[in-house]
C-alpha cells in the first residue's frame, strides 16, 4: 500500500507568537470565507510531509495572511478549487488536489471539498479546514474523521491543539 507521506518533521513553527499570530490570521481568513460563502480548503501540515502533494501543486512560499488566503480562494480564479497547504507559517502551495475518501458512511450533502479533506486525513496527519461553498459552514478533519459546523472559538482551540511548535 503506497502512501505519498513521508514521515519526517519539517519547517515548523519554532515559538509560540508566531503560532498565535497564524492562529488569528487563519481564523479571520476562514471567518471572512465563512460569512461570504467562498469555498476553502486549507491544510496544516504537521509531522508528516506532504511534499507529493505540494509538488503536484503551485509553489507559492509565502507568509500566510488573510488577503492571500482571500485571493486565492475568490471563486472563478485558477487556484480556488483546490487546497493550500501551510507549512510551518507559511502557504507552501496552493492548488493542491487530494485523493477523496471513499468511505461509504460520508453524508451524501458533503462536496469534494470534504471529501478530499477527510481523503487527506486518513493519508496523513495534516490537519484540514474547509469552508462549505453551499452553506458557509466550517468543518475540520483530522485521523479520518469530519466535525461539522464548528464555531469560531472551537476552531481557534482545535488550531490550538494542531498546530505545532518545534
Amino acid at each position: 500500500n503506497y502512501s505519498p507521506v513521508v514521515k519526517t518533521p519539517k519547517s515548523t513553527l519554532t515559538d509560540e507568537d508566531a503560532k498565535e499570530k497564524l492562529i488569528d490570521t487563519l481564523v479571520a481568513a476562514t471567518a471572512y470565507l465563512s460569512s461570504r460563502k467562498i469555498g476553502a480548503i486549507i491544510t496544516i501540515e504537521k509531522i508528516d510531509v506532504l511534499n507529493a502533494f505540494i509538488d503536484k501543486a503551485v509553489k507559492l512560499d509565502a507568509l500566510v495572511t488573510v488577503e492571500l488566503l482571500k485571493t486565492i480562494f475568490f471563486p472563478n480564479t485558477a487556484l480556488h478549487d483546490g487546497a493550500v497547504i501551510i507549512r510551518g507559517n507559511r502557504i507552501a502551495c496552493a492548488g493542491a488536489f487530494y485523493t477523496p475518501s471513499d468511505k461509504p458512511d460520508i453524508q451524501s450533502e458533503l462536496g469534494s471539498r470534504h471529501r478530499a479533506a477527510i481523503g487527506i486525513s486518513e493519508d496523513s496527519d495534516a490537519f484540514t479546514l474547509v469552508v462549505s461553498e453551499e452553506t458557509g459552514r466550517v468543518s475540520t478533519t483530522i485521523g479520518g474523521t469530519i466535525t461539522q459546523g464548528i464555531s469560531e472559538e472551537a476552531l481557534r482551540l482545535s488550531l490550538e491543539n494542531h498546530i505545532l511548535i518545534q
